[in-house]
């Protein structure tokens, strides 16, 4: 009677072990600003290349 002596409960977010307390919106926004600066640089190095190129 394996069964009868494992109790699991995935009801309860916080009893799980990997959970990490985050804040979501944070990483987002994170994200959302650090692409953001990567696509400007990039775009601006591409201009100057074709700038020099030409």
């Amino acid at each position: 009677m394996m069964e009868d002596t494992i109790k699991l409960s995935t009801n309860d977010p916080t009893k799980h072990v990997n959970e990490e307390i985050r804040n979501d919106f944070s990483d987002v926004m994170n994200g959302f600003t650090f692409m953001f600066g990567f696509m400007f640089i990039v775009f601006f190095a591409m201009v100057i290349i074709k700038f020099l190129a030409s």
